[in-house]
């Protein structure tokens, strides 16, 4: 384990070379830092965090940078998430809260992280299958057909025609819409199947095969494999950090059009549970165009459990406590928009 005073140094370092793009040498961080030890003390510190592979000296520089393995323990260990100013967190908010529907929430957000951040933004759609039911309407459009109208607690609409057996009459249907809403509403979509199968029983013979009809086509909407979208944003920041990129930032781009890469990135965010943040730091992203990378996710949701995630991507060389801060501020703000929605 690091001593105090050499986790102080690590944070030192990190701080000054994230601020001033500069290796850090010694004497300017007992310069800039009060540290309480002389410069001999700082160096020897320096040469243990370097021993150990927290800090390493790029060419004949005489200064030091962060590894992926310092930014890690910085990360773990000294980043407190730095809260947004007011002005910022009033920012989100009426940036936010002009969305009319679930695409237009989403197109503001990755715009908004991407701003706060200027890094790439990443966010993926509310996925249907962590998603609960909020409505589900029935309408008539001639006698034998319909159209069903699924709304899902995080705004998703999935709209349905289907062809009845039979007609099915007004007062039948208005049966119907009240019935399923009363065992449906509010419930994860995993558990509707088992909610509505003897729903057909409660009808008139000459009305069960429509409403049988009714419930296969609301069931096939609740189980279909919709493409998990993604939306990027931002990724002409990524130019400002050229020197950031060992040889060339072109591997860095590739890998973000390619949006399976994307999503198995913030899966492996989820897979760290619920609505926590997730911070990748150069090699522990899997993706070797990705290795001059971090990334920061977290999971947004409408309650306490996570519906998709979003984050950003920059060069392992950010500001980690304010990209935390950030992240974690308009995943807030989208969770409570998609709650009141």
């Amino acid at each position: 384990m690091l001593s105090e005073r050499r986790l102080e140094v690590l944070r030192a370092i990190v701080q000054d070379y994230v601020g001033t793009e500069e290796p850090v040498g010694s004497k300017a961080l007992t310069e800039r830092h009060k540290l309480g030890v002389s410069p001999a003390t700082v160096r020897n510190d320096m040469a243990v965090l370097e021993e150990e592979g927290f800090i390493a000296q790029p060419h004949t520089s005489a200064g030091r940078i962060p590894t992926d393995k310092g930014y890690r323990l910085f990360v773990d260990k000294l980043a407190g998430v730095k809260p947004l100013s007011s002005p910022e967190r009033r920012a989100i908010q009426n940036f936010l809260d002009g969305a009319v529907d679930l695409d237009d929430v989403v197109g503001r957000t990755v715009r908004l992280l991407a701003q706060l951040t200027r890094q790439v933004a990443v966010v993926q759609y509310p996925s249907l299958t962590r998603s609960t039911v909020r409505h589900v309407e029935l309408l008539s459009l001639a006698p034998a057909r319909l159209m069903l109208v699924l709304i899902t607690d995080t705004g998703r609409v999935e709209q349905r025609m289907i062809d009845c057996p039979a007609p099915f009459g007004d007062t039948s249907l208005a049966d119907l819409r009240a019935r399923l809403n009363s065992r449906v509403v509010g419930r994860r979509f995993a558990d509707v199947p088992q909610l509505v199968q003897d729903l057909p029983d409660s009808f008139e013979a000459e009305d069960r095969g429509t409403v049988s009809t009714v419930l296969s086509t609301l069931l096939e909407t609740l189980v279909e494999e919709t493409e998990e979208r993604l939306v990027i944003g931002g990724t002409a920041n990524l130019t400002r950090f050229g020197h950031d990129f060992p040889l060339t930032i072109r591997p860095v781009l590739e890998a973000l059009e390619e949006h399976v890469v994307l999503l198995k990135l913030l899966g492996e965010a989820k897979e760290s549970g619920g609505m926590g943040m997730t911070v990748r730091i150069g090699h522990e992203n899997a993706h070797e165009g990705l290795n001059s990378t971090s990334v920061v996710a977290v999971g947004y949701g409408s309650g306490d459990e996570a519906v998709a995630k979003l984050g950003v991507v920059g060069p392992t060389r950010m500001d980690y406590p304010g990209t935390m801060g950030a992240v974690r501020a308009v995943a807030r703000y989208v969770g409570q928009i998609l709650a009141e929605s």
